[in-house]
């Protein structure tokens, strides 16, 4: 509120110059100037002035009932503006892979924006070194996805890990592989389809040109929708190569997880955290990471990893 506005007031209420000046912490004759320039910018007189105080003229009631109109928008304002600042600062941008979405970030999201209804929510759904891409140009603050084998050095990003998936291999049901256990080989024979693979400009993030193992290059199908991998898996004898978490889903999708010799070996990745190194120790992120992982840890979700 304006100062000559909020001596007024204090003059109004104090029902004295003397009363007033002391709870302003300043001189009587500074805040009578200051009454006087309000009174002659107004045109009108704003007190009856005796010597015992002070009463408001009619023109001074009129002013003192606006004022603390103002004043009660002004303050409304103000603590609507430090509400939608809070609300603002807790806004999330992250990245993660359909696993991670479907098991842990999806309920999180719903939870903070319910939390947070004005904070704004940005979610990357997928690819990992399209979220990676993402991270450095700063348009997501964070992501969750496996570990990426042989990033280039020098990106200044830091990796916390949370734990370990596996490999699973899901087909249609009545699939020739249902039915008894299979070896990788005899799962390899089939064709595969995979969500997400890496595009070539991804890959300059990447050292030599078979980094990105994750990725199998020669799978049948390869898009960047996991619905329509699943579609694909559904109407073919092609094989979704995914994490094991993810089996409950892909069955009530319809789809079989094919169960896999003891001796066969089955791609193992450590499933973590991406943050820029200089965002790491940041209190947001840190609430972010351990509240995911809390999440992940009740659900039992991504063993320690080794």
């Amino acid at each position: 509120m304006d100062k000559g506005l909020e001596h007024f007031v204090a003059v109004a209420e104090a029902g004295s110059f003397m009363a007033a000046a002391e709870i302003l912490h300043i001189s009587q004759p500074a805040l009578s100037y200051n009454i006087k320039r309000l009174e002659q910018s107004l045109g009108v007189d704003l007190f009856i002035r005796s010597v015992r105080g002070v009463e408001l003229t009619p023109y001074g009631e009129t002013l003192y009932n606006s004022a603390i109109f103002m004043s009660r928008l002004h303050t409304n304002a103000l603590a609507a503006i430090a509400r939608q600042k809070a609300e603002l600062e807790e806004g999330i941008s992250i990245g993660t892979g359909y696993s991670t979405w479907i098991l842990l970030l999806k309920d999180y999201v719903i939870a903070h924006f319910n939390a947070h209804p004005a904070a704004p929510i940005n979610v990357s759904i997928g690819n990992m070194m399209r979220c990676m891409d993402q991270l450095i140009a700063g348009d997501i603050a964070l992501f969750m996805g496996h570990r990426i084998d042989h990033l280039k050095p020098g990106l200044a990003v830091d990796f916390i890990p949370l734990g370990h998936a596996t490999d699973g291999y899901y087909v249609r049901n009545g699939h020739p592989l249902l039915g008894r256990t299979r070896s990788i080989d005899e799962i390899r024979s089939y064709p595969t389809t995979m969500a997400n693979p890496t595009d070539a400009r991804q890959k300059r993030l990447t050292l030599g040109s078979g980094a990105q193992d994750l990725d199998v290059s020669g799978h049948a199908f390869a898009c960047n929708s996991m619905s329509a991998c699943i579609e694909f898996a559904l109407n073919t004898d092609a094989v979704l190569i995914h994490s094991d978490v993810l089996r409950g889903y892909f069955s009530k999708k319809g789809l079989q997880e094919v169960k896999i010799d003891r001796p066969s070996p089955r791609r193992q990745a450590v499933m973590g955290f991406y943050v820029l190194s200089e965002m790491r120790a940041k209190p947001k992120i840190q609430e972010i990471i351990e509240s995911i992982s809390t999440r992940a840890e009740v659900a039992g979700l991504f063993p320690s990893a080794t």
